[in-house]
């Protein structure tokens, strides 16, 4: 009894390390032995496992407080690990490791801080990563090693019965094991990838490196193509609003096959009809399938330059699913009424038919807009001009009103990628969106807007798009920032937590500066990530209270997930029989897109890294004239013209003696000169290695030179 006690005192005093009074341990811990409980306490005071006052204040001892963390790099003597309620990375020796591993999942303890920093002891290992890493083999002088691709800061012996026909500067994937009697790391070859030196083989190892799936199990295809293979029968139809006459359409890039949104805009006496019309996924994902549970498990379509990973088999992505024009599809529609300055008045989701008139691509519906599309595309596009035309009224409006609002409009500038028929690199560019894709963004952005509406209102388990409100040391820091580059930083300064207005009068002081680019990069890191949730806490980056992602089920998961509540609540009304079937879905549908968003983002990011160092490769030795975009301790980062960055090395500055101001400046103590954020730097470009992704430049001393 009193030992079970004491656990119980101890976990909870782990979950909640700050101190509590005795009496309310008591009364948390739901004891109803008060005189047993008094006895375990005092054991455990006895023992040093917690600490009691004089004020009967209960709390743990330093050294037996834990924190839970993420093992991020391991370098020979010592790691860090990055606590998961946020916080500085944690210093840890490497004889107090307990043989922990990058991505491991921990417990810390002894956490202090120094004047070296944040330090602590690893106390276990509560969830092991995978032992798998993918690197580049590195032969030489009798050595055999691999160079991981993980943050592993350094290179682990291969067992070299597994190298026999692996060449060096090889991509593989080896498995991890330690030594017998010894902590030493060892690799074991298990696949080979291709020479590293290409960006299509770096990929294929970023792929398998996060875990992403490629391959469809059988009963995933058979499912597939069995839905595939039917056709839309009356019984589908029946209770469907018919909408095959109305002028809808799809606008897609020119090489989409997914194509899983259309739309239609009319004018009304009080101002704007409009249709978002979705594909139906739900109608043939069904939940507990096959197609469900590797739907769940990918959580959404993965883009890279060379290809597509999709959520969906392609059967339904590219098939049954897509809207195209011309044939009869199954759609999910929100028809939203609005007046005339783009403020939702009212709204209606509603299971549809459609018959997309036209098969809409981005780039000529902007010379509709911009009056320089030809004949034949005017008579493409003729059955739906008028739509498109309301469509994009309505579009400038719903701009005007986030603006006002205090929507922030931020520079994230995606880059392009141009590959040669060997899937080589051969050009980077900054991807231009036009006036269509800006009004399908509105468009969408609205019917996700009531979609959360309507959730929220019926008090149904769901699954929002949230983004909370950056946390005060970040806008600290911003406001250091925007200080020094000599912006007024004092609406980041009023009392309360900062609004996306603030952000926005921000923005708007550093446009058509050298410093907007800069300024909208360090708002984005600002910022919250966006994640789901089932709690609809809000947008803090659109200002909208209500939000959701309702408009993509074929390539993200958590729209699949709401098609499927909102349908059962189109059936039912009952709050408590949505309760039962949803809510235990709707938090593991919330957890597990958000896992595979920032999966997908990592590997995406990493590979076009490889890519961009790719297409430098072809460039070494050329002179290009780029803006500072990150200063630190060791140099500066400079971004081209076409989004390619690199880092410049202080040290690559001859005769010069720089010292950085911690914030966003180097110094050059011998002249004066200065190097800081947003200025422009003419640098040459020495080296890029496609397998880390890094792009190194140095000075161009031509320009540079002052006279």
């Amino acid at each position: 009894m009193l030992e079970e006690i004491k656990r119980k005192i101890i976990q909870y005093m782990q979950a909640y390390p700050q101190s509590v009074t005795s009496r309310g341990l008591l009364k948390k811990l739901g004891v109803k032995d008060s005189k047993n409980f008094y006895r375990a306490l005092n054991q455990l005071r006895d023992e040093g496992a917690v600490e009691v006052n004089k004020k009967h204040r209960v709390r743990l001892p330093e050294e037996r407080k834990t924190v839970k963390a993420t093992i991020v790099s391991l370098s020979k003597g010592f790691a860090f690990a990055r606590p998961s309620d946020g916080g500085e990375d944690l210093f840890i020796h490497a004889d107090n490791l307990k043989k922990a591993f990058i991505g491991d999942t921990v417990l810390l303890k002894h956490v202090k801080q120094s004047a070296k920093g944040p330090s602590a002891h690893v106390d276990e290992i509560s969830e092991k990563s995978s032992r798998v890493i993918t690197g580049t083999l590195s032969r030489g002088k009798g050595l055999c090693e691999i160079a991981p691709d993980d943050a592993i800061r350094y290179h682990i012996p291969v067992e070299k019965s597994s190298a026999k026909n692996v060449r060096d500067g090889d991509k593989v994937q080896a498995e991890i094991f330690r030594a017998p009697r010894t902590s030493l790391l060892s690799a074991r070859i298990v696949k080979v990838y291709g020479k590293s030196s290409s960006a299509k083989i770096c990929a294929d190892a970023i792929i398998d490196q996060n875990g992403i799936r490629t391959k469809f199990p059988d009963e995933v295809l058979s499912e597939a193509r069995k839905i595939a293979a039917g056709t839309v029968t009356e019984q589908d139809l029946k209770g469907r609003l018919d909408l095959r006459d109305v002028s809808i359409c799809t606008i897609d890039g020119a090489d989409a096959k997914d194509l899983d949104d259309a739309i239609s805009v009319s004018r009304t006496k009080t101002g704007y009809k409009l249709g978002v019309h979705i594909a139906d996924v739900s109608h043939y994902v069904k939940e507990g399938g096959a197609i469900d549970a590797e739907a769940l498990e990918r959580g959404t379509s993965v883009y890279f330059a060379d290809r597509v990973i999709p959520m969906l088999p392609k059967e339904l992505s590219n098939g049954v699913c897509s809207l195209n024009a011309g044939e009869d599809k199954l759609t999910f529609s929100a028809i939203i009424q609005l007046n005339g300055q783009g403020e939702i008045l009212s709204y209606q989701f509603r299971k549809s038919v459609i018959r997309s008139k036209v098969r809409g691509v981005y780039s000529e519906v902007n010379q509709l807009f911009d009056k320089t599309a030809g004949a034949d595309l005017r008579k493409k596009y003729a059955p739906v001009i008028r739509s498109l035309n309301a469509a994009k009224e309505l579009a400038d409006l719903l701009k005007a009103r986030s603006i006002q609002n205090g929507t922030v409009d931020l520079d994230s500038t995606e880059s392009k990628f141009t590959l040669n028929e060997e899937g080589v690199c051969v050009n980077v560019e900054p991807r231009k969106t036009g006036v269509s894709e800006q009004m399908i963004e509105q468009l969408m952005i609205t019917a996700n807007q009531a979609a959360a509406k309507l959730a929220k209102a019926n008090a149904i388990p769901f699954v929002y798009r949230v983004h909370e409100q950056p946390s005060p040391e970040r806008v600290e820091n911003l406001a250091q920032l925007v200080g020094a580059l000599g912006l007024n930083a004092r609406s980041l300064k009023h009392e309360g937590d900062v609004t996306t207005a603030d952000f926005a009068d921000i923005m708007h002081q550093a446009e058509g500066t050298p410093a907007q680019k800069v300024i909208s990069h360090q708002l984005l890191r600002t910022m919250a990530k966006a994640r789901y949730d089932t709690n609809p806490i809000g947008h803090f980056g659109l200002a909208l209270a209500d939000y959701c992602h309702f408009t993509s089920p074929i390539r993200r998961y958590p729209d699949t997930a709401i098609h499927r509540i909102l349908s059962a609540m189109l059936e039912t009304k009952d709050r408590a029989e949505l309760n039962r079937r949803f809510l235990t879905f709707a938090n593991a549908a919330a957890s597990a897109s958000s896992s595979a968003e920032v999966r997908a983002m990592q590997a995406e990011r990493s590979a076009e890294d490889c890519y961009m160092a790719e297409y430098m490769t072809q460039h070494i030795g050329e002179c290009y004239t780029g803006i500072i975009s990150g200063v630190t301790q060791r140099g500066v980062f400079v971004e081209l013209p076409n989004s390619v960055e690199g880092f410049v090395p202080v040290d690559s500055f001859e005769g010069a003696r720089f010292r950085f101001d911690g914030v966003i400046t180097q110094v050059d103590e011998n002249t004066g000169r200065k190097l800081t954020i947003g200025q422009e730097l003419a640098v040459r470009a020495v080296a890029a290695d496609v397998t880390s992704g890094r792009i190194d430049f140095i000075p161009d001393t031509s320009v540079n030179e002052e006279p």
